[in-house]
């Protein structure tokens, strides 16, 4: 029996219809761009992460942002302060500080606490005010490579960042950053800043009473200020001093920070 070339042509893979052809190929090259600037971003996230583990930060997002907020508001009284200084010119009350008030499994998580979420989540079912459960490894991703929101999206790239950040950083250097990129007023970033400012002295010399203070407007620092601290800022400068000495003080800290990494 004869076969028709036209039989042969119509069951041939090669003719498909025109514009079936054409959006298989636009699909195919959709998906090669997209997994190409994936792979981009991978990269270009991975070595600047890599590169702030020993470079000291010029700056953050936050920082940038507010910079461009108080210039689109055209807020003359806005003054930019950041100085970045290494841990071993910060005094051991400071990140001691900061771990009781925001974070006291920072040395035993990697980078996400589920039972402060869990709990942050039953809370917000009850009340109207979003209470956040963020670890320091989660405000330092936040702070240095995102803005602020609470959409799916951001909140996707916090949890790559903290990943990023638990996996090529050692804790001691989390911790830094931390301190140095944290917002502690208007304008002022980072503890040697805030120290400065508000007790006008370098941040090596904070004490036990202003290292809480500086710890307790951490959750609000734009509505807060230590050198005039509110009753409810005092109180929980207190609260924090005594979670310092139950956690055994400065010498706590040591067997976790250790010494400075060689560069």
């Amino acid at each position: 029996m004869h076969i028709s070339p036209r039989n042969n042509a119509e069951n041939s893979p090669q003719d498909l219809p025109f514009g079936r052809k054409r959006f298989s190929h636009r699909l195919r090259s959709f998906f090669r761009l997209a997994f190409r600037w994936f792979a981009c971003f991978l990269a270009a996230t991975m070595a600047i992460t890599l590169l702030f583990r020993w470079v000291p930060l010029p700056g953050s997002s936050l920082m940038v942002q507010r910079q461009i907020a108080s210039l689109w508001k055209k807020d003359k009284e806005y003054r930019f302060r950041y100085q970045w200084v290494n841990m071993d010119r910060i005094s051991p009350y400071a990140p001691l500080a900061a771990i009781a008030s925001e974070d006291q499994k920072f040395f035993s998580h990697m980078g996400f606490d589920f039972d402060a979420i869990e709990k942050a989540w039953e809370r917000n079912q009850r009340r109207k005010r979003v209470h956040g459960a963020s670890t320091i490894s989660q405000q330092v991703a936040k702070n240095l490579f995102l803005w602020p929101g609470r959409s799916y999206i951001r909140k996707g790239m916090e949890v790559y960042f903290t990943l990023l950040i638990e996996g090529l950083w050692p804790k001691r250097r989390i911790l830094e950053v931390y301190l140095n990129v944290a917002e502690f007023g208007p304008g002022i970033f980072g503890v040697e800043a805030a120290s400065r400012a508000y007790f006008h002295k370098p941040a090596a010399k904070l004490n036990s009473a202003e290292a809480a203070i500086l710890a307790a407007i951490l959750p609000s620092p734009l509505r807060s200020n230590a050198a005039r601290p509110s009753g409810y800022i005092s109180e929980r400068a207190w609260h924090i001093q005594r979670q310092m000495r139950l956690m055994g003080g400065p010498a706590s800290l040591r067997k976790h920070l250790g010494a400075p990494p060689k560069k």
